[in-house]
């Protein structure tokens, strides 16, 4: 058997059949696993999916699922192919998000794209919550609850924000397409309108699903 073999089908344990070298595998799982894969975070996992990019691509394509590479901001994520050729099964989960997940996606997406070029986009836990009190209703103490356990998801669950520091964070890339551009338009005027509503009519409750990884 030639070096080139060996290569092609690594035995990583006995009954092995897969086809991928150990950390195009590790990548693969880490990009379905999901939310996203970050080349700055990951750099190891990041090298052996551009080294095995169409490898990886194929293993995907045999879950119906397309993979999103973005090599400037080097981050990387899964979602359902989109194709009008057939009806494609949906194999990825989507999140549902509350009112101020998404409002506070949405102020997190508006300063990314407000600053080209730069290299990382660090903000105040106290700013981003600034710009979301025209959407409090009810006590403040109950809205500052609900706006800290928001700023947990964005770290701990979609990742789209890193600590930086005590109530500083930066914003990951990636959450430039959490939302898609029609979906964005549709909520951001309709953000408006409730944040000029005094009655705060339709702020309670899941009002968008997102995820990197979603069609």
């Amino acid at each position: 058997m030639t070096e080139q073999d060996t290569r092609a089908k690594p035995t990583l344990w006995t009954g092995d059949l897969g086809t991928l070298q150990e950390q195009s595998r590790r990548a693969l799982l880490e990009i379905v696993k999901g939310p996203y894969l970050s080349g700055a975070r990951r750099p190891q996992l990041w090298a052996a999916l551009l080294a095995d990019e169409d490898s990886i691509r194929a293993q995907l394509h045999n879950l119906f699922l397309d993979l999103v590479l973005d090599p400037v901001d080097e981050f990387a994520f899964v979602r359902k192919v989109r194709t009008t050729e057939l009806d494609v099964p949906s194999p990825l989960r989507t999140e549902s998000l509350t009112f101020l997940d998404t409002a506070m996606l949405l102020v997190l997406r508006q300063l990314m794209l407000a600053a080209p070029g730069e290299q990382r986009v660090i903000v105040g836990q106290s700013e981003i919550y600034e710009r979301l009190d025209v959407y409090r209703t009810g006590d403040r103490s109950t809205f500052a609850r609900n706006l800290n356990a928001a700023w947990n998801r964005m770290l701990n669950k979609f990742r789209v924000l890193h600590s930086v520091g005590e109530d500083r964070a930066e914003i990951s890339p990636v959450v430039k397409f959490l939302l898609d551009h029609d979906l964005v338009v549709a909520l951001t005027g309709e953000y408006r309108r409730i944040a000029g509503d005094d009655t705060g009519e339709g702020t309670d409750g899941d009002d968008a699903q997102a995820d990197p990884r979603s069609e």
